[in-house]
């Protein structure tokens, strides 16, 4: 059981490639000596490394471990690839329904002919989001977390293995649905950026102030439905600059196109 959050720390992640419609099982585990070691079970071959695995399951493993400090070592290796390729990261966090997945789908269709965008999309369970994905013609890889309520470091690695995605582009990962555990958990990203939308309460930045503190950005969606709902731009933006005067802020909308001008150049400049 996970010290940080309680989410299982030794569950397995399921990660789909839509490509190949393959899915194999992965996990991670760090021994006494410090080494981490992140293996896979693949559905369609069912083979495993027996002397991976005795080392491993016959070791006993405090349930103090720290674990973010062994999330933020492969983080710090996910941060390297990406570096070493010229890959621009970026960690989508949200709440359920704040409209991740329809702002990553139109952000990729306006953007294609300008940037290479691949997606490692996060859900507890179902590709449905990474179909929506799929038919942009972008690269995406399903990670499906089962009880996890985020994605973690190495998710990521190995998500990267299957994405593989090109020199010179921009990967999106958007994370599980959660405004608490994604930000405690590094990825490897360059920056991360959390959505929320005007259906929720303005007061998000001071409920969850954690999240919005370690974003760089924060885009507030759907502000085309303002005339339809309660919800007060200025005193959100108040919160927000009070928890982290340092935050980027964007007004879009996903289904009009309105503010997203701004948030595209941002994403091509950085």
């Amino acid at each position: 059981m996970c010290v940080t959050c309680g989410c299982s720390d030794d569950g397995e992640a399921k990660i789909t490639n839509l490509e190949t419609d393959k899915a194999e099982h992965s996990h991670t585990h760090t021994l006494p000596d410090g080494t981490v070691i992140t293996h896979s079970h693949s559905h369609d071959t069912h083979i495993e490394a027996p002397q991976i695995h005795a080392k491993i399951h016959n070791t006993i493993i405090s349930l103090e471990q720290d674990i973010l400090a062994k999330n933020n070592l492969l983080a710090a290796q996910n941060r390297g690839w990406f570096k070493g390729r010229n890959i621009l990261a970026l960690n989508l966090m949200s709440s359920p329904g704040a409209g991740k997945t329809t702002l990553l789908t139109r952000t990729i269709n306006d953007l294609k002919q300008q940037l290479s965008i691949s997606v490692i999309e996060g859900d507890q369970e179902t590709a449905n989001d990474a179909k929506k994905i799929k038919e942009t013609g972008s690269k995406v890889i399903q990670i499906n977390t089962g009880t996890g309520c985020h994605l973690d470091a190495s998710m990521i690695e190995r998500g990267l293995q299957q994405l593989n995605p090109p020199l010179n582009s921009v990967v999106m990962i958007e994370n599980v649905g959660n405004l608490v555990c994604p930000a405690l958990f590094d990825l490897g990203e360059q920056a991360k950026v959390v959505i929320l939308s005007v259906t929720e309460g303005e007061d998000k930045p001071l409920k969850y102030p954690h999240i919005f503190r370690a974003s760089d950005v924060m885009i507030l969606t759907k502000i085309d439905l303002l005339p339809y709902v309660n919800f007060d731009v200025k005193k959100c933006i108040e919160y927000a600059t009070q928890v982290n005067p340092q935050i980027k802020i964007f007004q879009v909308s996903a289904t009009t196109g309105v503010g997203l001008d701004n948030w595209y150049k941002w994403v091509t400049k950085n």
